[in-house]
């Protein structure tokens, strides 16, 4: 992790989120004031599970893996961070702790941002407020929306599920599959590695996917959809 300073081409002046959009003068310069602009290198951990947090996170760009670190080996994904997302909001709200860990997938600059300052404009700013509960929310939801892949989807439909996940966050021509193993997939679907590279190689022999190294290109991801919701 290194730390961006005023004076680096790199540096952001002002965070885009919609949110600190609704800040006056004053509350403006508490956030310029509480904030600090890193880089994370790729394969560092942006927050550690278990570990004190101090601070949230707003990524400004780059990718990142967040997951439960489980038993020995054993993680879970729970979602790709995206730019413009929030890491660590429930630090703010309800725990000193990081509840999970994330690695940048890809360099990432970030905002760390002292929760205190965030905790003091909740309090204050009630649009501020607003939109710092409905970035909680979406979180919340997506964790609902994870959680419920485990229970009531079988290996193939949590696959479909994973590889239909990541496709959608391509917005560019740049795939985000390349930075994945088949571990991290396999992670993200709650399933073993090999469980994985044996439905890949199934889905394309079935023509619905094409394999090249690592990246993946979904031919049919209307057929996807349909072994998502059957499975």
């Amino acid at each position: 992790m290194r730390t961006i300073l005023e004076a680096d081409n790199d540096f952001f002046c002002d965070i885009k989120a919609p949110c600190f959009q609704n800040l006056q003068h004053e509350e403006a310069d508490l956030v310029k004031g509480s904030k600090t602009q890193v880089l994370f290198r790729k394969g560092e951990n942006l927050t550690k599970q278990g570990a004190f947090a101090s601070y949230i996170l707003f990524v400004i760009n780059g990718y990142a893996r967040q997951y439960l670190e489980g038993e020995g080996n054993r993680d879970f994904n729970l979602k790709i961070i995206i730019p413009g997302e929030f890491v660590g909001l429930s630090a703010v709200f309800n725990t000193n702790i990081f509840n999970y860990s994330s690695v940048a997938m890809t360099d990432c600059q970030a905002y760390l941002i002292e929760k205190d300052a965030i905790a003091t404009l909740v309090k204050q700013n009630a649009m501020f407020a607003y939109g710092i509960i409905r970035k909680y929310c979406e979180q919340n939801t997506n964790l609902l929306d994870t959680v419920g892949k485990l229970l009531f989807r079988q290996m193939n439909g949590r696959l479909a599920e994973t590889l239909l996940y990541i496709d959608s966050l391509n917005k560019s021509h740049e795939s985000l599959f390349q930075y994945l193993s088949r571990k991290d997939i396999a992670d993200f679907a709650g399933i073993s590695m090999e469980s994985a590279v044996k439905l890949l190689k199934a889905f394309e022999k079935d023509g619905i996917i094409e394999l090249h190294d690592k990246d993946i290109i979904l031919l049919k991801p209307g057929l996807l959809e349909e072994i998502k919701k059957r499975g």
